[in-house]
């Protein structure tokens, strides 16, 4: 029997407070992983600048670029990100909007899972909706179920330590990368 390669999946976190729930949840995800796949976290999207064409006619900024070809180069891409006034943050909005414009177009077919986490009891939907919205434009190829809106997460999901102490939360965020991983590997198949 053929064993599968090892396949890479990297998070890109829309949060970028030292202490945000969402981060803690970005890094325990490796420990929930199916054993076939590694987990990588891209840099910080804060090193981005404001989206400016002006800039982008001058050439774009090594963080941008940077970041265009790790998600270009990995299997998959997890979104970790908050629900900030009802949408997505807008300094994630700002990564899309400069990676969209990448000439290698990192995200066109891109198996994507999405994610989130809030004190609320919705745990980030609307965010994710709207997020869902964005990914069609850039015709990522976005995983349907099952979707990771943890509410109450403050009860759920660790900040210090990155752990998530609820069991069911545990399983539940493993099923959606198992899901992402068989999303992968039917994709590689064809």
């Amino acid at each position: 029997m053929t064993q599968q390669p090892h396949l890479r999946f990297v998070t890109l976190l829309g949060s970028l407070r030292q202490g945000s729930i969402n981060g803690a949840l970005a890094k325990a995800l490796p420990a929930l992983a199916p054993a076939d796949v590694n987990i990588e976290h891209l840099g910080s999207i804060g090193e981005f600048p404001h989206y400016d064409a002006d800039i982008q006619s001058a050439g774009f900024p090594t963080p941008v670029t940077v970041m265009g070809a790790s998600i270009l180069a990995a299997d998959a891409v997890i979104i970790v990100l908050p629900e900030y006034n009802y949408s997505v943050p807008g300094v994630l909005k700002n990564a899309l909007d400069w990676i969209s414009r990448l000439p290698n177009t990192p995200f066109a077919g891109k198996p994507v899972a999405i994610q989130s986490a809030s004190p609320g009891a919705l745990g980030g939907a609307r965010a994710q909706y709207h997020l869902r919205q964005m990914l069609v434009f850039l015709d990522a190829h976005v995983l349907n179920k099952p979707e990771v809106m943890i509410g109450q997460a403050a009860t759920k999901i660790d900040v210090q330590t990155s752990v998530i102490s609820d069991v069911t939360t545990c399983n539940f965020v493993s099923s959606q990368l198992e899901a992402l991983a068989i999303l992968v590997r039917g994709r590689t198949r064809n």
